[in-house]
Formats: structure tokens, C-alpha cells, sequence
């Protein structure tokens, strides 16, 4: 017999558990995290052909692009522009499942979510420079783009699924 917090015994009411993803069976979680991740990756690579053709199209477009000489404001360009790429790819795509009444907030976390993964990127790069020692390009490609991305791609995961794309689930969720 159970009560309610008023007093007295809880009516029999229907409950609907399939939105509820304790109950759904294991391979069907694993199915679902396998497709989130995947759209997760592929909207990624996008957003990476984003940046990298935005960038080089702001500086070496025709030889000497418009912003050849300054290729720094070039890239942060290009990162803005590839930003609202993949937060639109991960809203309606990876993370689509998960609806926000406040899609402001969500958009400022997940760009400071993202500085922050540049961040740990700029940190593997900045370990092997500064603290191993090593210079080489095979050395800077492993630790800032090869280890340093793998890094950012796990913890941009982690951190949209856990503090970005935090609204209700939708029934439909696969």
C-alpha cells in the first residue's frame, strides 16, 4: 500500500513507463549510444571541414585571402562559424531527443564547453612541447591534434549530454 505526501492512500493511476530508459533493455541503450555517438562524430567532421575551409578560404583564397596577414582572427572566424555548425548538428541531430526551453543557455554552454576543449587540446600540445620536450611535427601531431583531439572530442561528449543538451526526452528517442 502506498501514500501520498497529502495523507492517505495513492490513487491507481496508469503509469506510462516507455518513456522511462531504466526499463529499456540493454541493446537497445547501447543501439542509442552507438547512434549518438556516431552522429556525434559525424557532425564533428563537418564542423571540422567548417573550420578548416573557412580558415583557409579567409587566408589563402586566390594566394593571399583577405585575411592573410592575420590568420589568428582568421581561426577564431573560423571556430565561431564551425561552433554554430555543430551546435546546430548536435541540437537537432546527436542530441535531438533531449528538448530545452531555454535554448540561450544552452548555446553560451556550449561554447564555453567548447573553449574549454580547445583548451585541453592546446594542453596535450603544450605537455609534449614544454614538458617532454619534444618538436617535432610528428611529435606536434600526436599529442595537439591526435591525443589532444581524442581528449576534446571525449569531453565535449560528456559535457553536452551532461550540462548542455539537458532538456526533457522525447518519447521517440532512439
Amino acid at each position: 500500500m502506498s501514500f501520498s505526501a497529502r495523507s492517505g492512500p495513492a490513487e491507481s493511476m496508469p503509469i506510462d513507463d516507455s518513456a522511462n530508459p531504466v526499463d529499456e533493455p540493454l541493446t537497445a541503450k547501447i543501439i542509442a549510444a552507438l547512434r549518438r555517438g556516431g552522429a556525434f562524430l559525424v557532425v564533428g567532421a563537418i564542423g571540422f571541414l567548417v573550420d578548416a575551409g573557412t580558415y583557409n578560404l579567409l587566408v589563402f583564397w586566390g594566394g593571399e585571402g583577405v585575411l592573410y596577414h592575420a590568420p589568428l582572427p582568421a581561426k577564431i572566424i573560423a571556430i565561431a562559424v564551425a561552433t554554430v555548425v555543430t551546435y546546430f548538428g548536435n541540437k537537432w541531430w546527436t542530441f535531438g531527443h533531449k528538448k530545452t526551453d531555454n535554448p540561450g543557455r544552452e548555446y553560451l554552454l556550449y561554447a564555453a564547453f567548447n573553449v574549454i576543449a580547445i583548451g585541453l587540446q592546446l594542453g596535450c600540445l603544450g605537455f609534449s612541447r614544454y614538458v617532454l620536450d619534444l618538436s617535432t611535427p610528428l611529435s606536434d601531431n600526436i599529442s595537439g591534434t591526435l591525443i589532444g583531439q581524442i581528449v576534446a572530442v571525449a569531453f565535449r561528449y560528456w559535457a553536452y549530454d551532461k550540462f548542455v543538451f539537458v532538456g526533457s526526452t522525447s518519447k521517440s528517442a532512439n
